[in-house]
Formats: structure tokens, C-alpha cells, sequence
């Protein structure tokens, strides 16, 4: 299964495990799952922490780097295909970030890890 971590779920991840479901987890330990972290996760992470609104354990920088070496998160940009898809989400809730998440994983075949219960008014995979 293709994996695309949520902002919150990442941070759950490297900062607070506890915080995310045992499916959650499981899933996302498992071996045979690929787990993907989008561009956009970093860059709403990297705009909360420059507005002193997130903190994180470690730099963003190392925080990626080390569940790339550790647990093998693969990046994954955003592509004019993700961004053309936005177009067919229902407009449920504005935030940008969460849009663009929701598109890269519809257009990319991948089941969203989030508990956010919005997400749920999309046609979108998702594990809670």
C-alpha cells in the first residue's frame, strides 16, 4: 500500500507516537507499505515554524532526513497534475494545504494516513 502522511500525522510520527491510532502505526511501520511525505507537509510545517506557531524536536531538515534513512519516506513533489486536480474537490473546507494533499493522493493512487474527519467528505483513501 502507498501511504501519504498527513502534516500532523508526520509530526505524530517523529514526535509523539502515542498520539496516532495502532492502525496508524502498524500501517505505516510496516515494511511492505510505502510511505510517502509530500513537499506540501513540509513547506506548511516550515511556514508554522517561521511564524513561531510549531515547534518541532529537531530541524525540519533532520526530521526529514532521518525517516528518509531510518524508515525509508520517500519524497514527493507537487505536480501540475496534483495542482489541475484541485478543480474536481468539492470546495468542503479551504485549507490549502489539506486540498493539495487530498489531490496528490487521489491522483497518485496513495491512501491518506490523517485523522482529520474532514478529509472524509472527499472521495479520497484514507486510514485513521
Amino acid at each position: 500500500m502507498k501511504l501519504l502522511l498527513d502534516t500532523h500525522t508526520f509530526v505524530w510520527w517523529r514526535d509523539d507516537p502515542d498520539k496516532l491510532s495502532r492502525t496508524a502505526y502498524d500501517a505505516v511501520s510496516a515494511s511492505e507499505n510505502e510511505v510517502f511525505l509530500s513537499v506540501v507537509v513540509a513547506w506548511e510545517l516550515h511556514i508554522k515554524i517561521a511564524l513561531n506557531k510549531f515547534e518541532l524536536k529537531w530541524s525540519l531538515e533532520k526530521s526529514i532526513d532521518v525517516e528518509q534513512a531510518a524508515n525509508g519516506f520517500r519524497i514527493i513533489p507537487v505536480e501540475l497534475s496534483h495542482v489541475l486536480y484541485l478543480e474536481n474537490l468539492p470546495p468542503h473546507h479551504k485549507d490549502p494545504f489539506d486540498r493539495l494533499l487530498i489531490s496528490q493522493a487521489i491522483v497518485e493512487d496513495m491512501t491518506l494516513v490523517s485523522s482529520d474527519k474532514r478529509f472524509s467528505d472527499y472521495k479520497v483513501k484514507l486510514l485513521r
